[in-house]
């Protein structure tokens, strides 16, 4: 008796110990919306993004990374597999879009390069109190002295305090005020991948194809969430979440879920 009271102890405190490795994780799920809130100041060191040389699955992305949640990023060219998203990792420049030439040799693009590489970004920076925090802001905001940007993923557009879709060229307009393209889907009903912030939590809701939005849906629904700041990644077909096992979400298409480039994972 004596033998398997001290096995049971044993084990125990075996997942005791493992558990206090795991980041805490709440994932909620309501009207085809999965709510996904990062809380506290220990999970901030377990976020990273990451890119593929090739295009793959958020799901092959999750297994390879063997991550706890994997969600899609920035956006791409699915002509060439480069990006059109700034990602950093690991403190070090991973993708930067003005080495893709599609982007180069496009004159709309072009004429709006310095809008769509200024797009909004979301941040986990370290300052010199080795403290960690979260950031949405323009690609080209600078960090405070003393800070460092740990990782980071462009995406865009920014959608709370304010909706910047012509700031960053997802919609444009003629001179009669008339919008003559949009990029994304920003302004049809589509899944979404958003993330914002609340206080020190950062939010992620993944939009699902039971309840699309556009992006004024999108930004009413935040603000109902009471966020402070938000904006989107990838979303319509490149909307992906894995968490652990328990949840695999794609959107339309082949059910086998897009092929991407870029993830927001936590280890």
């Amino acid at each position: 008796m004596k033998k398997i009271l001290i096995l049971f102890f044993v084990l125990f405190i075996t997942a005791a110990m493992a558990n206090a490795g795991v980041p805490p994780i709440d994932i909620t799920y309501n009207d085809g919306i999965y709510h996904i809130v990062l809380k506290g100041e220990k999970i901030k060191r377990h976020i990273k993004f990451i890119s593929s040389e090739s295009l793959i699955t958020n799901k092959e992305a999750h297994q390879r990374a063997k991550a706890k949640l994997t969600v899609n990023a920035g956006y791409f060219d699915p002509e060439n597999q480069k990006t059109i998203s700034y990602i950093v990792s690991d403190r070090n420049t991973a993708e930067d879009p003005l080495f893709n030439e599609n982007i180069l040799k496009n004159p709309f693009l072009m004429r709006n390069l310095d809008k769509i590489l200024n797009r909004t970004e979301f941040r986990v920076v370290e300052c010199d109190n080795r403290k960690y925090h979260y950031e949405i802001v323009p690609h080209k905001s600078s960090v405070d002295f003393g800070c460092n940007i740990i990782t980071s993923a462009q995406g865009g557009p920014l959608i709370y305090p304010q909706l910047r879709l012509e700031e960053e060229a997802f919609i444009v307009k003629n001179k009669a005020g008339e919008i003559v393209r949009e990029s994304c889907s920003v302004l049809h009903k589509t899944a979404r991948t958003i993330i914002g912030l609340k206080g020190d939590d950062a939010h992620i809701l993944i939009i699902t194809d039971k309840h699309p939005m556009d992006m004024y849906e999108v930004r009413d629904y935040v603000i109902s969430l009471g966020l402070d700041r938000a904006m989107a990644f990838d979303g319509g077909s490149s909307t992906s979440m894995n968490y652990l096992d328990k949840y695999n979400v794609t959107s339309v298409g082949d059910g086998a879920g897009r092929s991407l480039k870029s993830f927001l994972i936590i280890n």
